[in-house]
């Protein structure tokens, strides 16, 4: 179920639908849709477009104060930052770093009692390690107390880690959490916490869009970050639309 998750979107995003309509075009001798499909691509690449849709899932320009936040009864740090490789005890850090970071800031401010971070694996790598017990390690060796981190058990997508944060705070009626992850990533992982019954109050970290440039012709021509911007914006808001569909979410 999570690598259909993972692959039925593919083909819903610039990339992959625009790969389709250039083949498709192709075999079929249809030069409408060849032009079709290059137009999608560079449309969605062009840095422009990447960066204002991912402005618009993100909703937000900078972080939260970690001084203005309540108290909590835990911080959850959602899962997706460490790179693992081979003889590499801690793994690498993946472009997410800023959720360990924040969450870490976030606890060391005391605003709350536990530390939580996700079980992550992916089924079809068995030989990796639950992320959440390399994050702990990482977070034992920077001062945070054993006794205060808390590992899920093992996770495969946002809902499952909701499901996995109530379940180590069932002793709470309805736990609040500081939730800590992606910019774009928060509108939906909010929505997910929420269902699964919890009060949350959002840290976004990883912000990718740009606030503060200039446009230049480089905005207007395709690229690789324009592309990612785009996609990772489409994907979320088809995951919230999955989510609000099927997942009774109001």
């Amino acid at each position: 179920m999570l690598i259909l998750h993972k692959v039925l979107p593919l083909f819903f995003l610039p990339l992959g639908l625009g790969i389709l309509t250039v083949m498709f075009g192709t075999l079929f001798r249809k030069r409408f849709f060849v032009w079709a499909g290059i137009a999608l691509l560079w449309f969605f690449g062009a840095p422009l477009v990447g960066d204002f849709l991912i402005r618009q899932i993100e909703g937000v320009e900078t972080r939260v104060a970690v001084d203005s936040l309540d108290g909590a009864d835990a911080v959850v740090v959602l899962g997706g930052v460490i790179t693992q490789v081979p003889g590499v005890r801690y793994g690498e850090w993946g472009n997410t770093v800023d959720r360990f970071d924040g969450g870490v800031e976030v606890f060391s401010a005391g605003k709350a009692p536990l530390l939580i971070f996700m079980g992550s694996k992916r089924p079809w790598m068995p030989d990796e390690k639950p992320e959440g017990e390399i994050l702990a390690e990482r977070a034992k060796r920077l001062g945070i107390p054993e006794t205060a981190i808390l590992v899920t058990g093992k996770v495969g997508n946002t809902a499952d880690e909701a499901k996995a944060a109530r379940g180590i705070l069932s002793r709470n009626a309805k736990p609040h959490v500081i939730l800590v992850t992606s910019a774009f990533h928060m509108k939906r992982a909010t929505l997910l916490f929420r269902k699964a019954g919890m009060k949350v109050q959002p840290f976004p970290v990883d912000f990718r869009g740009s606030y503060y440039k200039e446009l230049t012709l480089i905005d207007f021509l395709p690229g690789a970050k324009g592309l990612e911007n785009s996609e990772i914006a489409i994907r979320e808001i088809l995951g919230i639309l999955y989510y609000r569909i099927f997942g009774g979410l109001m």
